[in-house]
């Protein structure tokens, strides 16, 4: 038996840092929601106990490096399964982009896993499992629409901003997470964005507010240290998208529109800046 699993694309339409906490991480509080950018999981079960991880892309770890690897490991370990898999990860997510692609592969392990071995796993103890393989992974569990909060694993639901189109722009660069916010200092920061602005802009389905309301302070860090970060993202503000922000870490950028007759001006301006574009839409 096969199980075929989705694992789609995140971008942070706001993104707050409070304090860095005492067992190192940092407090936040974000908006996140999901964009029809997915990478997809194939997975088998194998007689031997053991764990293959296979994918078309030759720039990603097939090993314990990889995030899917660890959730299958995860799971493995603490059911007690002894039972092997094969995964083959087909990738369209950019790697180290801001957009939770590893994270949302160890999330569709967990659940493609959880159903090809009858485990039953309820979906509360999967957003525990998902935590300890990464601050985003809980959300890519269940997917939707949520306020983060704590280190990113506190999740309270929303309903989904309204459809529109989701233009995402990765330069040929690589960002560590670990990196932004290791030079972070929230007393630089000059302005936060506002949580209870962004949740009323989408409770009340106005995307003009949501495009108004966008706000990542992550930008502060990352733009200095990737200037051609804040090129993409002022070549996608000059080529008319209606609300752009860098997602998580970077060095992503994404532009909301509203219409379609603007998204291949834009998708065709910004393939003059990088090969990596995409133009998609908001899952709802």
């Amino acid at each position: 038996m096969k199980i075929y699993e989705k694992a789609p694309a995140k971008i942070n339409l706001m993104l707050d840092v409070l304090h860095k906490r005492e067992d190192g991480f940092h407090e936040v509080e974000m908006v996140m929601t999901m964009v029809d950018l997915a990478d997809r999981l194939e997975m088998e079960e194998l007689p031997r106990d053991t764990i293959i991880i296979s994918s078309q892309a030759g720039y990603i770890p097939l090993d314990e490096k990889n995030l899917a690897f660890q959730a299958a490991k995860l799971i493995k370990e603490r059911y007690d399964v002894r039972k092997g898999v094969y995964i083959h990860l087909d990738k369209h997510i950019p790697v180290a982009a801001g957009l939770a692609g590893g994270s949302s592969d160890a999330a569709a392990a967990l659940r493609g896993l959880n159903r090809l071995w009858q485990l039953n796993i309820p979906q509360e103890e999967l957003l525990k499992l998902g935590a300890e393989l990464g601050s985003d992974v809980p959300f890519c569990v269940t997917g939707g629409t949520a306020i983060a909060s704590g280190r990113g694993e506190q999740l309270e639901r929303i309903i989904n901003p309204p459809q529109c189109w989701v233009i995402l722009a990765k330069p040929p660069i690589n960002v560590s997470t670990a990196d932004v916010y290791g030079n972070f200092k929230v007393e630089r920061i000059g302005k936060h964005p506002s949580l209870a602005n962004m949740v009323q802009a989408i409770e009340q389905q106005s995307f003009a507010d949501i495009c108004a309301h966008l706000g990542n302070v992550l930008e502060d860090v990352t733009l200095p240290m990737h200037p051609e970060v804040l090129q993409l993202k002022e070549a996608m503000i000059r080529l008319g998208a209606d609300g752009v922000l860098m997602s998580g870490s970077g060095p992503t950028v994404f532009g909301l529109v509203s219409k379609e007759s603007k998204v291949a001006r834009i998708y065709n301006g910004l393939r003059g800046f990088c090969k990596e574009v995409y133009a998609v839409r908001m899952l709802t």
